[in-house]
């Protein structure tokens, strides 16, 4: 539990569905000194020996980013009369922070937010509730959660077909390579894009899969491609099937005080949304100043950091150019930015690591939908796995805006098959 309106109402939601819910907020921010009642309970002993805290400081230690957030928390945990516990992550958070700030200073654009809902939420989070007995972890998140059946062995996926074309067991032509599949019980993909063969985890309800949630506009399905598919069966998303106009409606009628309540736009321990100055305050010894140069090399500028660029960012640049330019290459050992062209940032191919797949690992190339931004669209593909937890991905049409240390993530409809961090 955030503090926020989501959260509020998941927690509302598994009640009214008769089950036992206790509520969790995460401290993970800047420590500060805060009694135990600003920021509304106590984390319970056994809790604060797994973090590292005795019980005395778990009650005196408040390192959430806000202590708002965690009262507005517990105040609709009260009204719920659900159990609410604040937990320390401050020192695995501080993992996070370092792997963001590494990232920058190493000419790539993190995203800290899959990080957390790997380490933190569906890692640190299903060891407290391993701890409390807890069956599982559900949060806010805009997602869902489908159990799949199996098709009977043999049975292959058509290449291209339309929705509830293939029936469990039914061979199309058109399939060379590509493995056995599950049949999603919401109809298959209108592309048609082969997914690979899953054969882990199954119980008496099928095979978990991930998929988008129903309001696309808030689908949150692309932060959670980190997640084990070995714990899919204990994650629940209560908000996944339903759209944000309706859970703040909920909220409202509920009487919550969170119902009005912003989105946070921000990452959280940047609160101030100055990426830039954080990373300067944590290494304030390391030199990042250099010069703008275009991709013939041509000098056009200097800049104060280059921590302060992304590739495809067009603004704030600090030259002008005369006409659009955008950066397409950041080069952390000379220090220098390149400038270019919006034909030239276009990238048709890329490379990712560390590979995650919530399906059985593929071995042979198949066809996805892959988005490399979370604001951005995902479009066709065809991916190749590589050696090492690595694959490629091959775009049907030009992407920009293609960032290191983003993620390529993997879609075959609405269901999330996989990611890698792009390389």
């Amino acid at each position: 539990m955030s503090g926020g309106v989501d959260s509020s109402v998941a927690a509302w939601l598994l009640c009214e569905r008769g089950h036992d819910v206790t509520g969790v907020f995460m401290r993970h921010g800047q420590a500060s000194d805060v009694s135990a009642g600003a920021t509304g309970g106590d984390c319970p002993d056994f809790c604060a020996a797994k973090m590292g805290l005795s019980p005395s400081q778990s009650r005196t230690k408040n390192v959430c980013c806000s202590a708002a957030d965690a009262a507005d928390a517990r105040r609709i945990a009260d009204r719920l009369k659900i159990p609410f516990y604040v937990l320390n992550f401050e020192d695995p958070f501080e993992r996070i922070i370092d792997h963001f700030v590494h990232q920058y200073l190493a000419g790539r654009t993190p995203n800290p937010c899959i990080l957390c809902n790997t380490w933190l939420k569906f890692g640190k989070l299903l060891e407290y509730a391993d701890g409390i007995d807890a069956r599982f972890v559900a949060t806010g998140h805009y997602a869902r959660l489908v159990w799949l059946e199996a098709t009977q062995p043999g049975a292959t996926q058509p290449g291209a077909t339309q929705p509830g074309a293939t029936q469990p067991g039914a061979t199309q032509p058109g399939a060379t390579g590509v493995s056995p599949v599950l049949q999603e019980s919401h109809g298959q993909n209108a592309r048609g894009t082969p997914v690979l063969q899953e054969s882990h985890g199954q119980d008496a309800r099928g095979t978990p899969a991930l998929c988008r949630g129903v309001d696309k506009t808030k689908d949150q399905a692309y932060v959670l491609f980190g997640i084990d598919r070995r714990v899919l069966p204990r994650v629940m998303f209560p908000l996944g099937q339903r759209r944000k106009e309706e859970i703040r409606r909920i909220a409202a009628e509920l009487g919550f005080d969170v119902a009005r309540k912003r989105d946070s736009q921000e990452i959280c321990f940047v609160p101030e949304g100055n990426h830039a100055e954080f990373i300067r305050r944590r290494r304030p010894d390391l030199r990042t100043d250099g010069q703008l140069v275009t991709t013939d090399g041509t000098v056009v500028g200097q800049h104060d950091g280059f921590e302060r660029f992304t590739v495809g960012q067009r603004k704030g640049l600090g030259v002008a150019m005369g006409e659009p330019y955008y950066v397409v290459r950041i080069e952390p050992l000379t220090r220098r930015v390149v400038l270019g062209s919006h034909e030239e940032l276009a990238r048709r191919e890329l490379t990712a690591g560390e590979a995650n797949w919530l399906i059985e690992p593929p071995t042979e190339p198949f066809r996805a939908a892959v988005k490399i931004r979370y604001r951005s669209r995902a479009v066709d593909a065809t991916v190749t796995p590589l050696p090492a937890s690595r694959f490629h991905v091959a775009f049907d049409e030009p992407r920009h805006g293609v960032a290191p240390g983003q993620a390529a993530v993997c879609f075959s409809g609405d269901r999330l098959l996989g990611g890698g961090w792009i390389e």
